[in-house]
C-alpha cells in the first residue's frame, strides 16, 4: 500500500505494487524512476518496474514524457475527483494483443445463448458471495434466517432466466434483499433505506459508491494484464465511454471486497458521520476518510488464501486476474467458465 510516506511492502507472488496519491504535487520522469514532488517541495523516487497501477485523489501535474513511459510499462492510472469520485482512467494501449481471443470474445456477445451462459455465471457467483456475508452475520448473532432465506430462493429463479434483463431483474431483487439487511449487520445507526447512486442521497450510498469504484478499477487494472478486451461485456450492455467488462467482473468481487469491508469499517467505528461533509448531504468523504478506506481495502487485496485448484497461497488481487484467465480458456474452448465463488 503506498499512499504519500511510500512504506514499502512485498507480497509473496506479486512485487509490483499499487500507489495512491492524496498529496498535491507533480510527478516527473527520472531516468527509469518517477519522481513525485509535493507542494512543499519533498521528494520521493519511485522504480518504475515497482508500479502496478496508480490511484490519483488529488491535483497532479504531469507531462507527456510520464504518459508516455507508464504507457511503454503498461500501467493504468486512475483519476478521481475532489469528492473522491472516479473521473476516468489512462488504459495503456495494449501490448499483447490476440486478435483470435478478440473475435471469440465479440461471438459470445453476438450469440445470444452464449452469452447468457456468461452472465448467469456472473450473477450465481455474485449471489453465492452475497449468501456467504449473510451466513457470516447471522452466526454471530444478527438474525438474518429470513433474508438467506429469500436468497436462496431468487437464487433458484436465476437458471430460469431466457434473457439478460430477466437475469438484472432478479440481480436487483438479491441485491434489494440483501441491502434491507444492511441496517441489523452495522452496529451503527445508519438508517439505510435504499440504494441511490447518482448521486449517493447519503453516508451509506456514499460509502457504497466509493468502494466498489475501487473495486471496478482494480478489475480493470487486472483485465490489462490479460489479454481480454474490457468494453465487451455480457451481463452489462456494452456502451461507449466505458470498460463495461469491468462491471460484469466487479459484480461477483464486490461483496467480498467492497461490502466486507464498509462492514467492518462501520463496525469497527473506522467510518462515522464524521467522515462525511454533512453539509452536502453526506456527499463527500474527508481526506483522512478516504485514506483509511484506501489503506484498508489493499489490505483486503494482499490478504492470500490457499487457493483449491492451483494448490497455493493467492491473494485476493490475484483471483481478480484469475477470473480473466477463466474467461480466455471459456472463450477459446478450452473450459466451461465456473464463476468465482468464497469457499473460505
Amino acid at each position: 500500500m503506498h499512499i504519500t510516506n511510500f512504506a514499502s511492502y512485498k507480497e509473496l507472488i506479486v512485487i509490483k505494487k499499487s500507489y495512491y496519491f492524496f498529496n498535491n504535487g507533480s510527478i516527473k520522469r527520472k531516468d527509469n524512476t518517477l519522481q513525485f514532488t509535493l507542494e512543499d517541495s519533498n521528494k520521493n523516487d519511485i522504480p518504475i518496474e515497482q508500479i502496478s497501477d496508480m490511484y490519483v485523489f488529488s491535483e497532479m501535474s504531469m507531462n507527456t514524457q510520464i504518459i508516455n513511459l507508464l504507457a511503454q510499462k503498461g500501467i493504468c492510472i486512475h483519476f478521481f475527483n475532489h469528492y473522491s469520485f472516479y473521473t476516468g482512467s489512462f488504459y495503456p494501449k495494449e501490448t499483447s494483443v490476440a486478435g483470435s481471443l478478440l473475435v471469440k470474445q465479440v461471438q459470445h456477445y453476438q450469440d445470444g445463448e452464449k452469452r447468457i451462459v456468461i452472465a448467469k455465471e456472473f450473477i450465481k457467483s455474485a449471489a453465492s458471495n452475497i449468501y456467504r456475508n449473510l451466513r457470516y452475520y447471522n452466526e454471530r448473532g444478527r438474525d438474518l434466517e429470513d433474508t438467506m432465506a429469500v436468497t436462496k430462493a431468487l437464487q433458484k429463479n436465476i437458471e430460469r432466466c431466457e434473457d439478460v434483463q430477466q437475469l438484472m431483474g432478479i440481480e436487483g431483487n438479491i441485491r434489494k434483499n440483501y441491502y434491507d439487511s444492511w441496517n441489523k449487520i452495522v452496529n451503527q445507526d445508519i438508517n439505510f433505506e435504499k440504494r441511490v447512486k447518482h448521486p449517493p442521497d447519503n453516508m451509506i450510498n456514499s460509502l457504497i459508491s466509493y468502494a466498489n469504484t475501487l473495486v471496478y478499477t482494480k478489475v480493470l487494472s487486472e483485465i490489462y494484464v490479460t489479454q481480454l478486451n474490457p468494453t465487451i461485456s455480457y451481463l452489462h450492455e456494452p456502451g461507449t465511454r466505458r470498460f463495461s467488462l469491468c462491471l460484469d467482473i466487479a459484480e461477483i468481487f464486490k461483496p467480498l471486497l467492497a461490502d466486507r469491508l464498509i462492514f467492518s469499517l462501520l463496525n469497527k467505528n473506522q467510518i462515522t458521520e464524521k467522515s462525511f461533509t454533512k453539509e452536502l448531504n453526506y456527499l463527500h468523504l474527508t481526506k483522512d476518510a478516504a485514506k483509511t478506506i484506501v489503506e484498508e481495502f489493499d489490505k483486503r487485496l494482499r490478504t492470500t488464501v490457499r487457493h483449491k485448484t492451483l494448490g497455493r497461497e493467492v491473494s485476493y488481487q490475484q483471483l481478480i486476474r484469475l477470473e480473466g484467465y477463466k474467461l480466455i480458456k471459456h472463450f477459446m474452448g478450452e473450459k466451461e467458465y465456473e464463476g468465482f465463488t468464497i469457499w473460505w
